[in-house]
């Protein structure tokens, strides 16, 4: 193949991925309205749409509004032509997330199970998976993939989890996991999960650093596109950062830890284990609820400012204290407007928008990009 011929190749491919994303982005849509806002030209736009309906990809639906000539065909994005499931392991549980190819959650489920290095443990949990797609209709000829999120260093190079405290596990390979399911699989980390989830169909492409506040601290820088890993993954690794020298032991085994001010353990061990009765007190105005909050954002508004003189960029909390931050964010807005050195006013501190399942939502988001890189 000449270099003329790779390039128009190159060309044709980098096209029909920028009208099926479009699709994607816009919903109903005609080959006129693709070809006005991409600066496609009409003959190559519609000829790449046809393809992609002729792969099941794409679907008409009918036909456009008239604005007073030929009406135009309605194009949509056949979501069920590619499906993909994310799975979220956590010291005590999995979710399960399944999504089409828009990305919509079409189930999403959380179950107690305790993390164990064990075969049986892979077996039940591929076991709970296979009745989970069964509930789900999914197709196996239309799944894309498993996404596997861990919370640990995720070594993409080596191919294994390096180093997991939380679940005990160091230098796992992939395959010893993976081995037990019926689809291919990719692993990430849990943090760097909640991020894509977070970025990836965002509007805007601007970066960002996603503080994970869950029973672990983690955290990722996401922006144009990307997952930010670092040169050993460990890039946003936030909650072994140092806060208070000397101070509160981290289950790491180092002193002072982020982790060990600011994980959701700290909320929710003052409500039996339950973060959302911790919040209904908070709500409530409970004076020992209020009292812990006041002190548990002090220690968050150091670690925000940190992060945010260090990257310049919005830091948008997560976890299951982000998915909960909703009407108090104002709390930790404020706090850290007190603390920047630039006097800005602590806007760039967003809460999630993705609160149900987003670790393993994210995972699943990584497979279905992946597939749409390809087409």
């Amino acid at each position: 193949m000449d270099r003329k011929q790779a390039t128009n190749i190159e060309v044709k491919k980098n096209n029909r991925n920028r009208i099926f994303r479009y699709i994607c982005k816009n919903g109903t849509v005609s080959n006129p309205d693709i070809s006005y806002d991409l600066k496609i030209s009409l003959p190559t736009v519609t000829q790449i749409t046809r393809e992609l309906i002729e792969r099941g990809l794409v679907k008409e639906m009918g036909e456009m509004q008239s604005t007073g000539g030929r009406r135009a065909k309605a194009l949509a994005i056949a979501a069920d032509a590619g499906q993909a499931v994310g799975v979220d392991i956590t010291k005590n549980h999995i979710s399960l997330v399944f999504t089409d190819l828009m990305g919509e959650i079409i189930k999403y489920e959380r179950i107690f199970k305790p993390y164990k290095t064990e075969e049986t443990y892979c077996r039940e949990v591929n076991e709970r998976l296979e009745h989970f797609l069964e509930e789900s209709g999914c197709r196996s000829e239309r799944l894309l993939g498993i996404g596997i999120s861990f919370p640990g260093i995720i070594d993409l190079e080596g191919r294994k989890v390096a180093d997991s405290h939380v679940l005990g596990v160091r230098d796992l390979p992939f395959v010893s996991i993976s081995r037990f399911f019926s689809y291919p699989c990719h692993f990430l980390n849990d943090a760097n999960a909640g991020a894509y989830a977070e970025g990836i169909r965002a509007e805007g492409r601007e970066r960002f650093f996603y503080l994970s506040l869950s029973n672990t601290v983690g955290g990722a820088v996401f922006g144009n596109g990307r997952l930010e890993h670092g040169k050993n993954f460990r890039c946003g690794e936030a909650g072994h950062m140092t806060i208070i020298p000397g101070g509160e032991e981290c289950y790491c085994g180092k002193r002072g830890c982020l982790d060990a001010y600011c994980s959701a353990r700290c909320l929710s061990d003052a409500a039996n284990g339950k973060l959302d009765a911790f919040f209904k007190r908070l709500e409530q105005g409970e004076r020992s609820a209020c009292e812990l909050w006041d002190t548990y954002t002090d220690y968050l508004a150091i670690a925000v400012n940190n992060l945010h003189m260090v990257l310049d960029c919005d830091i948008i909390l997560g976890g299951y204290v982000g998915s909960c931050m909703g009407p108090h964010i104002q709390d930790i807005q404020e706090k850290v407007a007190e603390r920047n050195t630039f006097a800005e006013s602590g806007g760039f501190v967003r809460a999630c928008r993705h609160k149900l399942g987003a670790a393993a939502l994210g995972a699943a988001l990584e497979m279905i990009e992946s597939f749409i890189e390809q087409i």
